[in-house]
């Protein structure tokens, strides 16, 4: 079909609106969950003076699995595994379910699973907001991890587009959405800790305010957002998705790129497992950077949560400038040189 086409105009103002409606939905969802990065230190001392339940049991087993690699036996040091095992359990739950809720989504639709998530989140925050105690708290994070599967979901969501040029478009969106949400997440959370109520916990208004975007989320979604897998390219069985997401959660499976190995082979399965091999080294050392590095400033250099805030603030800016106005201008075929030259500054 010409550009011209009524038909190709149509598919393009569709494909417009929804790559706008998964940016949106997206961004509000990143505000709610960014909001406890500057926070979580300081949640973590309040429920070490004022819990002597569960609390205690976790950090001797933390202090126990310090112990067992000759970590010096310093608060600082414990504090850091402490934080790491609650951002790692979240993400642990996060890397589990996300596969799960990707194939009940190929069955239902992406919309309904969408919704669902966002339905958790909303609990999960609710459950945050009224948590008085480690038990209550710890539950929330759990509940947030099994139903962060909304962020592969709002990827499946722009790979259902058919236009190339609009995938390529939505998934930089999809970027934009993670600098934006990053800058002024945090930032808002370390404000709302500031302004808080006598007699109030000081977590509590960063609390309900996640709580009132995860709503928004969930009605924006349920009114603007519209479904983009067709019921003829859907799953007949979400048995047998839930059998092919194995692939996705097994280690071995996963290294072994089983879930593509039917589909591909030669030179480009061996190609797309040694570039997914080198990501996924890359994404190891990097991903606990919001957490150790929250750790790091708060025991070391003795940052308040506004500290922190500011600090995210700036790493945020600073992705969003290089995402959206250096990376996307690097000539295609040139990024692996790019990469080089990064790594070595």
């Amino acid at each position: 079909m010409s550009q011209g086409d009524p038909g190709t105009r149509r598919a393009e103002e569709n494909s417009s609106r929804v790559i706008l409606a998964v940016f949106l939905a997206l961004f509000i969802d990143l505000l709610g969950f960014t909001l406890i990065l500057p926070l979580l230190p300081s949640i973590l001392d309040h429920f070490s003076k004022n819990d002597d339940g569960l609390y205690r049991r976790v950090q001797a087993g933390v202090d126990w699995f310090s112990g067992s690699l000759g970590i010096p036996p310093e608060r600082k040091y414990n504090s850091v595994l402490f934080g790491g095992f609650i951002g790692s359990l979240f993400s642990l739950l996060q890397f589990l379910a996300s596969p799960l809720t990707g194939a009940a989504s190929d069955s239902f639709g992406r919309r309904p699973a969408l919704l669902v998530t966002a339905l958790g989140l909303v609990a999960s925050y609710s459950l945050w907001a009224i948590s008085g105690s480690f038990e209550l708290f710890l539950c929330s994070r759990i509940l947030g991890g099994v139903s962060k599967g909304n962020v592969s979901l709002c990827t499946a969501v722009i790979a259902d587009l058919p236009c190339p040029k609009a995938r390529s478009k939505g998934m930089a969106m999809i970027g934009l959405a993670f600098s934006l949400g990053f800058t002024l997440g945090p930032m808002l959370g370390a404000f709302l800790a500031l302004e808080t109520e006598k007699d109030q916990v000081f977590y509590t208004r960063a609390a309900i305010f996640a709580t009132i975007f995860a709503v928004a989320d969930f009605l924006f979604i349920l009114t603007c957002l519209p479904e983009t897998l067709p019921k003829e390219k859907r799953v007949s069985s979400v048995v047998s998705g839930f059998q092919s997401a194995f692939d996705l959660i097994s280690p071995w499976a996963l290294f072994r790129f089983s879930a593509v190995r039917q589909k591909m082979g030669g030179p480009s399965r061996d190609g797309l497992q040694v570039l997914g091999l080198v990501y996924f080294l890359y994404l190891f050392l990097f991903s606990g950077l919001e957490y150790t590095l929250g750790f790091l400033v708060h025991q070391h250099f003795h940052f308040s949560s506004l500290d922190q805030g500011k600090m995210f603030f700036f790493i945020g800016v600073t992705m969003a400038v290089i995402q959206g106005g250096y990376t996307r201008r690097i000539t295609p075929g040139a990024e692996l040189r790019m990469v080089k030259i990064v790594s070595v500054l």
